[in-house]
This record gives C-alpha cells, sequence and structure tokens, in this order.
C-alpha cells in the first residue's frame, strides 16, 4: 500500500468522523417589522408562561436588572405572602417614587418550548404592565432582543424561535400609564407660588 493511499484513507475517515456544528445566527432584518404601524417606538411587550399561566403585558426591558412583578398577576397567580422570601433593598418606581417590595419568588418563565426560572421581586405599585423581564432573564435564556424590530430571539436546540411583540397591548399600556392619575402629594415649588 502506497504512502499516498494511507494518507488519503486517514483523511477520509476523520472527514467521516467530524461533526460539523452550524448554529444559526440570531439576526434582525427588515423582515422583522413587517406588520408594524410605523413609527414604532412603543415598549417591548409580549406573551409568557409564568408560574403555568399565560400573562399578556409583559415588558422585556434589555436595560434594567430586576424583575418585576406587580399586584393584578401576584393575585392572579394566587400567591400569598407565605410564599415569598424575603428581599430588602427598596427601589425607584417608574414615577421616581421609592417602593418597598414585598419580597421574591422565584417562578418558571417560559417563551416558546424553552423555560427559564426567575426571581421576581413582588411589589405593590401601580403599572400597565403584569410583569418586568430584565436583562438576565434574557441572557438566561440565550436571547437578543430588539426593540427596532420589536422580537426576543433565542436559540433552541439547531433553531432560532421568537418572541413578537404585541403592539396594541404596548399602546394600551402607554395610554393607561398616561391617563393614571396617582395620588400627588404637593411640590414645594408649587406651595411656594400659593
Amino acid at each position: 500500500m502506497s504512502v499516498a493511499r494511507i494518507l488519503a484513507e486517514d483523511t477520509n475517515s476523520k472527514q467521516k468522523r467530524a461533526k460539523v456544528d452550524i448554529r444559526s445566527a440570531l439576526s434582525f432584518s427588515d423582515e422583522d417589522k413587517a406588520g408594524m404601524i410605523q413609527p414604532y417606538d412603543d415598549a417591548l411587550v409580549v406573551t409568557l408562561r409564568i408560574g403555568g399561566y399565560d400573562v399578556k403585558r409583559v415588558m422585556v426591558d434589555q436595560g434594567s436588572g430586576a424583575k418585576i412583578m406587580y399586584p393584578d398577576l401576584y393575585k392572579g397567580l394566587n400567591l400569598k405572602p407565605k410564599d415569598l422570601t424575603a428581599y430588602n433593598s427598596p427601589l425607584v418606581s417608574f414615577d421616581g417614587k421609592v417602593v418597598i417590595p414585598k419580597g421574591q419568588i422565584r417562578l418558571p418563565v417560559q417563551a416558546g418550548s424553552k423555560v427559564v426560572e426567575a426571581d421576581f421581586i413582588v411589589v405593590d405599585a401601580f403599572s400597565p404592565y403584569m410583569a418586568i423581564v430584565a436583562r438576565s432573564w434574557l441572557h438566561a435564556l440565550g436571547a437578543i432582543s430588539s426593540t427596532l424590530h420589536p422580537k426576543v430571539k433565542y436559540p433552541l436546540g439547531d433553531r432560532i424561535e421568537e418572541l413578537v411583540r404585541n403592539q396594541s397591548m404596548a399602546r394600551q399600556c402607554l395610554v393607561s400609564t398616561i391617563l393614571h392619575q396617582p395620588t400627588a402629594e404637593p411640590s414645594t415649588s408649587a406651595q411656594e407660588g400659593l
């Protein structure tokens, strides 16, 4: 047997044994913007399965580190104070008020067919959203989100799955926030003018 033939057989057997690991790229294109009312600058609002229930009005906030659960979801999941663990760090709400959390709870969050555990901080404050999922949830999911192409994409095996925004729900949340009339305390500057 010639040396060339032995080398050729060795190369062929290595090629047969080599596994090709081709992964789909997580990317966005103009096709991802199809069906949106433009201009689009609404929050990224999706439906997720949290604690075994389909939950609408979940905001994906890639700028936040905290996953938040609001009163409507807390009550809707029939959670009780005994279900919570202590969380002693105050938070600042969207309107600038300090909020003392009721506690924290770990729940499964399902996106498509992928489930990731998330620690939600439970607060008793107004929000048009049921919950907010944050950067750490995106990282655990292996996902990227785009507010320009309002979607979340993540790998699942050899394919890419996506969560599509609910633009009408995002706009309803915006309107709800605008119409919400918090009990306001008069500011110092307003009192000085009287």
